[in-house]
């Protein structure tokens, strides 16, 4: 995901943190000075929200470890103000295997809750009156925490473990796309009357009137995305890729590249070595930005983008855009697995206009 860095790797699954995440980390220190508490209360409610992002952390690898039963990988996990978010490398197929995975989740804070519970003698009462910036009540707030998050969670909304597993049910009926939509619709019908009734009785604020807005967005995406899905079943990369490309050689100034960007619509240029290896991307924004900077004479090489993420032309389409959203370069290199060298390139613009010639030339 854009803007976030790696904080390491555990069981073969990156851990990631959105930057946006230490503008929370700022907003809740400045609320725990204002309450009173001076810098005692910044640095327990900075603790206490770091620790409830490690029980989010948690609650993520239970879908990740439920998914891996399914023979399913996770790449990363990115940490974000809102919760985390596990990217897995494709969906479960049976609806049994979608619901273990999506309820793993929220059972990993039940059990942290029920460990807190156990081992300092405290009543499970779920009480949404947090006060971060307090000391003194650190694990009863964790285990409140814990079972709200229980709560939230099992809200049958996109993008929540609710919405998913209400899909699974769902999914022992009817077909997949039916199902998504089904419970996508429900999902924005929540978010719509929760915004609502917050602005009509006067306990809206701006957090929640956003989070019902993030749910209403976000299950309309999880919808287009299994429809996106089925246009592309059983389409590969080959399919869609650029075939007719313009590379750069390692001597290539900006001038040079300039002059490619002005003479066609290619935006971004591979930069290829004598035998046609992949070196890097340098792209539109890249090449702009260094142009202000440092002049038409600055070695293309300079500037150049390490694309990480690189696809075989027969890898499943559907498979290859998830890959080319959480990648940083806005075009996939395409690279034939036996010799190693670039074939292709795979851009968001030329999959939207292979869906447009796909859905013209449908059948009436």
């Amino acid at each position: 995901m854009k803007w976030s860095f790696k904080l390491g790797t555990v069981a073969g699954t990156e851990v990631r943190i959105h930057v946006t995440f230490f503008i929370l980390l700022a907003f809740v220190a400045f609320q725990g000075m204002g309450g009173g508490q001076g810098t005692a209360g910044a640095i327990n409610a900075v603790l206490f929200v770091s620790a409830a992002f490690l029980c989010v952390l948690l609650h993520e690898f239970g879908h990740v470890f439920a998914a891996r039963g399914y023979g399913i990988r996770t790449p990363d996990i990115t940490l974000l103000p809102i919760g985390g978010v596990a990217r897995l490398e494709r969906m479960p197929e049976k609806p049994l295997h979608e619901l273990v995975v999506a309820i793993c989740g929220p059972l990993v804070n039940v059990v942290i809750a029920v460990v807190i519970s156990t081992f300092l003698g405290l009543g499970m009462v779920m009480n949404p009156d947090l006060h971060f910036e307090q000391g003194g009540r650190f694990w009863e707030q964790l285990m409140v925490w814990n079972l709200m998050m229980v709560a939230f969670n099992l809200i049958p909304a996109f993008p929540m473990d609710g919405g998913r597993i209400f899909r699974a049910l769902l999914g022992f009926f009817v077909d997949f796309e039916r199902a998504t939509r089904w419970a996508a619709s429900l999902g924005q019908a929540i978010a719509v009357v929760a915004g609502l009734w917050m602005l009509m009785s006067g306990h809206a604020s701006p957090v929640l009137i956003l989070i019902a807005f993030f749910v209403f967005m976000a299950a309309g995406q999880e919808a287009n995305a299994v429809s996106q899905r089925q246009a592309f079943q059983g389409m590969r990369v080959e399919d869609a890729m650029i075939t007719d490309f313009r590379t750069i050689p390692p001597a290539a100034t900006l001038r040079d590249v300039v002059e490619l960007l002005l003479a066609g619509n290619q935006h971004d240029f591979p930069m290829v070595n004598a035998h046609g290896d992949l070196l890097g991307m340098v792209t539109r924004q890249r090449l702009i930005s260094a142009l202000s900077e440092h002049g038409p004479l600055h070695p293309a090489d300079r500037i150049l983008e390490t694309c990480e993420i690189q696809v075989p032309g027969r890898m499943d389409l559907a498979d290859a855009l998830s890959a080319l959203d959480g990648s940083n370069c806005p075009a996939l290199p395409v690279i034939d697995p036996i010799t190693g060298r670039l074939i292709g390139l795979l851009t968001a613009e030329n999959v939207g206009e292979l869906l447009m010639v796909r859905t013209a030339l449908r059948p009436r």
